[in-house]
């Protein structure tokens, strides 16, 4: 639960019942949806339990899907963020879940928070580091959204937020 949302509809009088209707329509109820799929040491179950821990200290995380399909005229559509084209995807692989945290900058920024991009690369427990190139383009990933400030990492299960 969001404290400052909560501020906010209180100040403005907002029904708990209207508050809850707007945390699901935003997706904002995410524990309930992945819970179920927590069990087991797979990448999907590690990708399950990282997005709950998540929510618990208020980052928000979305599957970031990267493909390619033939739309209603057969024009392939590229989706996915950094695969503009096929040469790029081979170079640079972006992080299974996508979001961000929340940050409070400090009193040089006169006590703003903003969003911190985070991306995290799951994989399955007991993983490690090969090098191949598939892994080389998923690091260059990471290398590239951590010089910019953001936080990007590989992940094998929860702890990394």
């Amino acid at each position: 639960m969001n404290p400052s949302l909560t501020l906010w509809a209180l100040r403005n009088q907002i029904s708990a019942q209207a508050l809850a209707e707007l945390r699901r329509i935003f997706g904002l109820e995410q524990p309930n949806i992945l819970a179920a799929n927590c069990a087991g040491q797979s990448e999907a179950a590690v990708q399950a339990r990282v997005r709950l821990e998540a929510v618990k200290v208020g980052a928000r995380l979305w599957r970031n899907n990267v493909g390619a399909l033939l739309d209603a005229r057969g024009v392939p559509v590229r989706y996915g963020l950094a695969n503009d084209t096929p040469q790029l995807n081979r170079t640079v692989k972006s992080g299974d879940l996508i979001g961000w945290r929340p940050v409070l900058i400090t009193a040089a920024h006169v006590g703003s928070t903003i969003a911190q991009f985070v991306s995290r690369e799951c994989k399955r427990e007991g993983w490690r580091y090969s090098g191949d190139d598939h892994e080389r383009a998923q690091l260059r990933w990471a290398e590239l959204v951590n010089s910019c400030g953001g936080d990007a990492q590989f992940v094998t299960g929860e702890g990394s937020l």
